[in-house]
């Protein structure tokens, strides 16, 4: 009786904690911009959209990844999640950079205004976060989540906005993993919304 008692709720923390982990890797926000750019590349301009959407996917998504997986190998950071915030910080600087090349390749070979909003939403995005982290470790698995399904709407119409179920399971796994308290979690969606839908719509 006493060991039934005990086993069972380590065995379900050890189960949520892998499902917790398998959210955060599967929906991270590299995830979120590949399934931006393709689905609002496709409702731009079609396959022509979708290639535009695959350029700043380079610089929005690939380039930085490259660019952590570097890092871990070098030893200057533990994951890809980049959980330190210094070393966040530094990350999240060279996103920067990388996005805004992007930008400025898209707009010289005249990619349609959609898709340069679209990659811009991520620009400012990240700068909002960027202004918060030294301070605060924000949620950017929430606001990248957030603003994805924020702009996703504003292209495809409102039943859209019920991808923000698979926005409160990354919050929640962000939270069982002890990555982030809920504050930071709902303070990520809020500005992800706000700030990529906000782009997005004055820009487009």
């Amino acid at each position: 009786m006493t060991t039934t008692a005990t086993t069972r709720p380590t065995e379900s923390r050890a189960t949520e904690s892998r499902a917790a982990r398998f959210v955060t890797d599967g929906l991270d926000p590299k995830t979120w911009i590949i399934a931006d750019t393709i689905l609002i590349g496709w409702h731009t301009d079609r396959l022509a959209g979708i290639g535009w959407g695959l350029l700043g996917c380079l610089f929005a998504a690939v380039i930085p990844v490259a660019f952590i997986k570097y890092g871990i190998r070098r030893g200057r950071w533990a994951d890809r999640h980049v959980g330190q915030r210094q070393q966040r910080i530094i990350v999240m600087i060279f996103i920067i950079a990388s996005v805004a090349t992007g930008i400025t390749l898209m707009w010289a070979f005249g990619a349609p205004q959609p898709m340069i909003a679209l990659i811009a939403a991520m620009l400012t995005t990240l700068a909002a976060l960027l202004a918060v982290t030294p301070a605060w470790k924000i949620s950017v698995h929430a606001a990248v989540s957030s603003g994805s399904v924020a702009m996703l709407a504003l292209a495809y119409g409102p039943f859209a906005l019920a991808g923000y179920a698979l926005v409160a399971l990354v919050g929640w796994s962000r939270v069982a993993l002890k990555d982030h308290t809920v504050a930071q979690v709902l303070a990520g969606t809020l500005v992800g919304a706000v700030v990529a839908a906000g782009t997005f719509a004055i820009l487009r």
